[in-house]
């Protein structure tokens, strides 16, 4: 896996939070720019040059035995897309560029599905199954982006169909495409075999998913068919948690004793991240909290987070300290543990800020000074792991697969 392509990623991801933090300066010291478009900025880059891309190196890595120069190339033609919403969507928004630039990042995942569909090899029938419903579920994701155009012309920004079709989109990206890619390499890694408990975890995991897209439609349609729905998917998905844990956990006590510390640390993080995401879906099973959540900001922002910087970013992170692209060393555990932290920090402050104006108690005393100040911590953490990255000579591939 070459080192640049993952330093590119992590690039991608530090311009993101710095984007993210500046966001949140705003409110502490107004700036002259539009705040919408660099929050477009901040969850493209986010979304597309730090999880999507490295996505893209981990699975040729991992399922493409035989490396073909195409990918090298697809990888660089869609991080020129990446740049190009990087400068866009900060000076327009959603207009002509910046539309252009994310229609052709469509057409190299469509590219990428293409290839990977073709080119991929493993013997596991998990992975097989996780790896190709990952791919199916971003290629469905992209049906809610095609939308969009026909939903401003015919009813406008503010349409409830309109609202969806980005909904369906982010709920397809996040927990389809994302969560089953990483799901892919984790149980690749662990050599988890095929068997019934895991057949029953992937119909409960297809399922789930589906049908908790009623949740985010909810918000915009207002049905009692659609809270039974999502009922159901959050059973499925209660279950599905379940079958996982029964999956793994005899696989990661093995794992645990032959890993450093630092690996165990962010395994656990993003497992702890995934088990609390299914347990508070919990919460949306009661109409009044499901429509608090729409209302107040706060936990939306948090509970993104959770699934982004908590989930998705804490398996990437494991994945990348399993190679050899990095130096065991302080300047490692330094950002690995600023970021958590910052992590931690925010999810905190957003959550009690989000109880507070739910109870009608008001501001959180200092809340964006610190917010922006826990905020600060996630490029300082991205920083460190980046140094340490870059000064690592090795240049290899990840050698934790072939140890098992």
């Amino acid at each position: 896996m070459p080192k640049k392509l993952v330093i590119t990623c992590l690039i991608n991801f530090l311009i993101a939070a710095i984007m993210g933090l500046v966001l949140r300066y705003t409110h502490i010291n107004p700036m002259r720019f539009n705040y919408r478009f660099l929050t477009h900025a901040h969850s493209h880059i986010a979304m597309l040059g730090w999880v999507y891309l490295m996505l893209f190196t981990l699975i040729v890595h991992y399922f493409v035995p035989e490396r073909k120069a195409i990918y090298s190339r697809l990888f660089w033609v869609t991080e020129f897309t990446v740049v190009g919403m990087m400068i866009s969507f900060p000076l327009q928004g959603y207009a002509a560029v910046s539309i252009s630039f994310s229609t052709l990042h469509i057409f190299c995942s469509y590219y990428f599905v293409y290839l990977i569909w073709k080119h991929q090899k493993t013997d596991s029938l998990v992975t097989r199954y996780l790896l190709k419903a990952s791919l199916l579920f971003m290629l469905l994701s992209t049906v809610g982006v095609w939308c969009l155009g026909p939903a401003v012309s015919m009813l406008g920004q503010a349409s409830a169909f309109y609202q969806i079709a980005i909904q369906f989109f982010l709920h397809f990206q996040f927990n389809g495409w994302f969560l089953l890619a990483v799901f892919a390499i984790l149980f690749h890694v662990l050599k988890i075999q095929n068997s019934k408990e895991f057949k029953y975890f992937f119909r409960l995991l297809i399922g789930s998913t589906i049908l908790t897209l009623a949740l985010p439609v909810q918000w915009f349609v207002n049905h009692n068919a659609l809270l039974y729905i999502n009922g159901v998917g959050v059973f499925l998905q209660i279950m599905m948690l379940f079958f996982f844990l029964k999956l793994i956990i005899p696989k990661l006590r093995a794992i645990f004793i032959k890993q450093s510390k630092l690996i165990n640390f962010t395994l656990g993080f993003a497992m702890f991240c995934f088990v609390l995401k299914t347990v508070l879906s919990l919460l949306s099973l009661f109409p009044e909290f499901s429509t608090v959540v729409y209302q107040h900001r706060n936990f939306i922002i948090g509970f993104i987070h959770l699934v982004m910087l908590g989930v998705i970013s804490g398996f990437l992170f494991t994945y990348i300290l399993q190679s050899q692209l990095i130096t065991f060393n302080s300047t490692l555990n330094v950002g690995i543990i600023t970021f958590i932290l910052g992590f931690i920090f925010t999810e905190l402050i957003l959550g009690i800020q989000g109880a507070l104006f739910y109870f009608g108690k008001g501001l959180l005393p200092n809340y964006y000074p610190l917010l922006f100040l826990s905020s600060l911590l996630l490029p300082i953490g991205l920083v460190f792991i980046l140094i340490n990255i870059i000064r690592t000579k090795r240049d290899v591939d990840l050698s934790f697969l072939r140890r098992q």
